[in-house]
C-alpha cells in the first residue's frame, strides 16, 4: 500500500512541477473595448487598473485558467465627462459594482498559436458566458528579466445590454455590441 501511495505522491508531483503561473507585464499590457455612437463613429475606451494572470501547465496553454479583473471607476475614454457618465448608475455604477471579472472554463486550441477562451465575464454584477479569440506569441526569455515572456491579443464581443449596463440608451445612440480587446505581455513567476 505504501509502494502506491509513494506513486501517486510522485506522479502528482511531476504533473504539477511544470506548472506555471504567468503574471500580466502591466507596463506593456491594455484592456480595453469599442463601442459605436450615433451608428457612425467607434469610441474606444479602456481600464487603466486592472490585473491579470495566467496558469498552465502546457505550452500551448490549453490547459489555461485566464483571470482578468478591471477597476470600473478606472475607465477612460480620453473624455471627463463621458468617463464620469460610465461610472454612473446608468452604466457601470462604479460605487456599486467596482470590478469587471473574467475567469475561463475552458480553453480550445484553434490554431497554430490560436486558441478559444472560453469564460465567465461578470459586469454590473451580471455574469454572462463569453467567448473569446485569442493570438500568442513566445513563450520565449525576455531579454532583460531571463525569465519567459509570453504575449497575448484577446477579441470578442458582448451584448451590455445582457449586463444591465446603459440599458436606458437605444441602439441608436449606442449600439448593444461591444467590441473587447486586450494585448498583454506576462512573465513567468
Amino acid at each position: 500500500m505504501k509502494k502506491v501511495t509513494v506513486i501517486a505522491a510522485a506522479l502528482f508531483l511531476s504533473a504539477n512541477a511544470f506548472a506555471q503561473t504567468w503574471n500580466v507585464d502591466k507596463a506593456h499590457s491594455k484592456l480595453g473595448f469599442t463601442i459605436t455612437h450615433l451608428m457612425m463613429s467607434d469610441v474606444d475606451g479602456k481600464f487603466q487598473t486592472f490585473d491579470a494572470s495566467i496558469n498552465s501547465s502546457k505550452q500551448d496553454f490549453s490547459d489555461a485558467v485566464f483571470n482578468i479583473t478591471a477597476q470600473t471607476s478606472s475607465i477612460n475614454t480620453d473624455n471627463e465627462k463621458r468617463d464620469a457618465h460610465l461610472k454612473s448608475p446608468d452604466f457601470f455604477d462604479a460605487a456599486k459594482n467596482p470590478t469587471v471579472t473574467f475567469r475561463s472554463t475552458s480553453v480550445t486550441v484553434t490554431g497554430d498559436h490560436k486558441l478559444k477562451i472560453t469564460g465567465d465575464l461578470t459586469m454590473h454584477g451580471v455574469t454572462k458566458k463569453v467567448d473569446l479569440d485569442a493570438t500568442f506569441k513566445g513563450p520565449a526569455p525576455h531579454p532583460m528579466m531571463k525569465k519567459p515572456n509570453v504575449g497575448f491579443k484577446v477579441s470578442g464581443k458582448v451584448k451590455r445590454t445582457d449586463f444591465g449596463i446603459g440599458s436606458s440608451m437605444p441602439e441608436a445612440v449606442l449600439s448593444d455590441e461591444v467590441v473587447i480587446t486586450a494585448n498583454g505581455e506576462f512573465q513567468q513567476g
